[in-house]
């Protein structure tokens, strides 16, 4: 199936309901057919991999498209010139979300691009950075500790963003790092301490509610059991 084709079967599984649906969820419906990421999925399933492919469908400007590049692009051939490009036409918090989670997370510049675009001022821009964060901290299983650490005080810094799209990516950074095992719970927990102290009320949002769930009994319990069987496995 090729470019033109996947844009022809696009357009016929436009949805005005699933459209509006969308723009309720503050998704940026301007250049959007309206169909579900779970039918752009099974699509995705159907095309198969292929980057030269992803990049054409990127190309189109279309939003469905474009979360279909991400779907069905080949990690080890994206090149960091291609992320600078695609970072740019970010324009909805759903593109950067699944772009991050589903194929920038895995690519060789993951780890610069996170630490990278969370310093940018850019609003969608700054929010790839911190969701390529949380992407991380659910994805890769190998990274030490130490590697989130040093993202603290850039988290911490940039937390008085006050821009919606930014503080919820903050917030979901925090969370995803915290809830890795006890000693990043234990590391978060005193970045949001420090957060909290900036008294702007961005700061505030993003550490109060962090703060209630890492301090939760239902996380707590969960990373002792998790904690207790890496140790019975050593």
């Amino acid at each position: 199936m090729n470019c033109r084709e996947i844009i022809t079967k696009l357009k016929s599984m436009t949805s005005e309901g699933n459209r509006e649906g969308m723009g309720r969820f503050g998704i940026n419906v301007e250049k959007a057919l309206g169909v579900s990421v779970v039918e752009l999925r099974r699509l995705a399933k159907e095309i198969g991999k292929n980057h030269e492919l992803a990049e054409e469908l990127w190309n189109t400007g279309i939003h469905e498209a474009r979360l279909l590049a991400c779907f069905v692009d080949e990690p080890k051939k994206v090149t960091e010139e291609q992320l600078e490009r695609w970072v740019v036409d970010f324009d909805s918090w759903d593109l950067v979300d699944q772009c991050c989670g589903n194929l920038i997370d895995k690519t060789p510049f993951a780890w610069d691009k996170a630490r990278e675009w969370a310093g940018r001022d850019e609003e969608f821009v700054k929010r790839a950075g911190f969701a390529l964060m949380a992407a991380l901290a659910v994805h890769d299983k190998k990274a030490p500790d130490e590697k989130y650490v040093e993202l603290l005080p850039l988290i911490i810094r940039e937390s008085d963003d006050g821009r919606n799209f930014v503080k919820k990516a903050v917030n979901w950074a925090l969370r995803q790092i915290g809830k890795r095992n006890l000693a990043l719970n234990a590391a978060v927990i005193t970045a949001a301490e420090k957060i909290l102290a900036r008294d702007t009320k961005s700061a505030r949002w993003i550490a109060r509610d962090t703060l209630r769930e890492l301090r939760g009994d239902e996380v707590q319990q969960r990373l002792r059991v998790k904690a207790e069987k890496a140790k019975r496995s050593r």
